[in-house]
């Protein structure tokens, strides 16, 4: 069973979700808040009796503490519980943030149900989960910031070997592990060896996190590696 928490201002919203998700037998929804400052309260209780939830769905705007301060402070405080973003396109630019603090899954409001209980069992697996067209306007957002940045590439990439730095491209690109071992001639097993060496290097949390990174410096990457 699959331990849920909504957080969601609006309750009309609320309900809605909790209705549709409780139809699901390996979903039960152990609580709801209204805001991210109420939402760690009810972690903070649980947490004294080890039933943390397994999955939080957060909403992105919220009065008192919005859904990008409450899984920066979630993801710090409770790491064991994935925060699920339900976001609308308007909100994207915010997405790259909650990326940064530790989210694992975004989705539009209007995904239908069905859908959003396979995001929350993804996560939950410790997969990330994107709707249509979030993870690229993410990624457009940071590039946009850093594009004003010096585009020298901090010492963590400048330590990655050639083959890690095709891998990190193929990774930017949205390649599967299965698609970039058959690209580099690799087995899966060398391919997965090789992203572990990547996110520890890059001190990052997953591949979507290296992505981010990589698109920041997609032009250095893509160069030849010389040797010296």
């Amino acid at each position: 069973m699959i331990r849920v928490l909504l957080v969601e201002d609006q309750e009309i919203v609320r309900r809605g979700l909790k209705t549709l998700l409780g139809t699901k037998p390996d979903l039960q929804i152990v609580g709801e808040a209204d805001n991210g400052q109420r939402a760690i309260e009810q972690l903070e209780a649980w947490q004294a009796v080890s039933q943390l939830p397994d999955v939080v769905v957060m909403d992105i705007r919220m009065p008192v503490m919005d859904g990008v301060e409450a899984t920066r402070l979630i993801c710090q405080q409770f790491p064991g519980t994935k925060i699920l973003i339900l976001t609308t396109f308007n909100d994207t630019q915010y997405v790259s943030e909650a990326l940064r603090f530790g989210a694992k899954g975004y989705l539009l409001k209007d995904t239908p149900a069905e859908e959003l209980a396979k995001a929350i069992r993804s996560i939950y697996q410790g997969y990330t989960q994107f709707g249509p067209g979030i993870l690229e306007r993410a990624i457009a957002q940071v590039s946009a910031i850093e594009s004003e940045k010096p585009k020298d590439p901090p010492p963590e990439l400048l330590e990655l070997t050639a083959r890690e730095r095709e891998v990190l491209r193929l990774i930017a690109a949205g390649a599967s592990n299965r698609e970039i071992a058959q690209a580099l001639f690799l087995s899966e097993g060398t391919v997965r060896n090789h992203i572990s060496h990547i996110l520890a290097r890059l001190n990052v949390r997953d591949r979507t996190q290296a992505a981010l990174v990589a698109n920041t410096f997609l032009d250095w990457l893509e160069k030849p590696k010389t040797s010296g």
